[in-house]
């Protein structure tokens, strides 16, 4: 069987799949695509390319398990972030391209500074800090996160790409050195925003593959993290250092409110024009 009739086939699965959310046009083409290119061990094939049937069925296995909601990156084991190949692994919250444009805010203002310090906060498999120091390699970056597993994930990442980031387990800003305490230029943070009550709303590929302290922090505006944040990132940021946040756009304006509640100057709402499905809110530390 040719490329193109088992694209076709797949597409007409993971449209069918009620596990999918169907956001983005094209979508089920682009990962058909993507994890045919996977199966054979190339991206350079067009519809007339023959697949052996060993990829043929590596390809029908992959699908199955799309089908059910399984993210692209778990099923393949990694994920292209900023152009870097980082770890994808069960229990710890998958990159995703929406999220690459947290990271380019970082790295404009990263680049402004002579010896540049960011945290990333709740930083997962470390996606973000490893996409900043790769881009600025003068750049001192940190990654913290309340899950070992993560942190494990993230310092795999750097070690295979060969990239100088710190990864240390801690509550926010808990397992950070004291000594950057009033140094830090740049906080990102990706929070769990997600009310609690909205939990269950959730498409079921999110809700039963991401782990829920990814997702939600239990609090019934999805806030606690965000606010917590606001007001501990100060203490770590020099006077006119930047805290980028990501959330959901109809979040947007609540994460604005509490900027400004907490002292932060110069705050405003950005946006990737190509991915609209987050905001990136960033405030000046008082």
């Amino acid at each position: 069987m040719n490329a193109g009739d088992l694209v076709d086939e797949a597409v007409k699965t993971l449209k069918a799949s009620p596990a999918i959310d169907h956001w983005q046009r094209d979508r089920e083409l682009i990962e058909a695509e993507d994890l045919l290119g996977h199966a054979i061990g190339t991206e350079d094939f067009d519809r007339d390319t023959e697949v052996s049937p060993g990829a043929r069925r590596r390809f029908e296995r992959m699908i199955e398990r799309r089908a059910k909601g399984e993210p692209v990156q778990l099923i393949k084991g990694y994920a292209i972030f900023r152009g870097l190949e980082v770890l994808a692994r069960p229990g710890v919250f998958v990159p995703r391209d929406s999220t690459e444009f947290l990271a380019e805010q970082a790295v404009r203002r990263v680049r402004r500074r002579r010896q540049p310090v960011l945290v990333d906060v709740a930083t997962g498999g470390g996606g973000i800090a490893l996409a900043v120091v790769n881009e600025v390699r003068r750049a001192r970056v940190y990654g913290t996160d309340i899950s070992p597993e993560a942190i494990r994930v993230a310092r795999a990442n750097a070690r295979k790409l060969r990239l100088p980031a710190t990864f240390v387990v801690g509550d926010l800003f808990g397992g950070l050195p004291k000594h950057l305490r009033g140094g830090v230029d740049v906080v990102t943070l990706h929070p769990p925003y997600v009310a609690r009550s909205e939990l269950r709303e959730l498409p079921e590929e999110i809700r039963r593959w991401e782990p829920a302290h990814t997702l939600t922090d239990r609090s019934p505006d999805g806030l606690r993290i965000v606010e917590r944040s606001t007001t501990e990132a100060p203490a770590w940021l020099r006077p006119g250092g930047w805290l980028l946040i990501e959330v959901s756009p109809d979040r947007a304006r609540a994460v604005r409110s509490v900027l400004q509640r907490t002292g932060f100057r110069d705050v405003r709402s950005t946006m990737d024009r190509g991915f609209k499905v987050t905001r990136v809110l960033v405030g000046r530390s008082p």
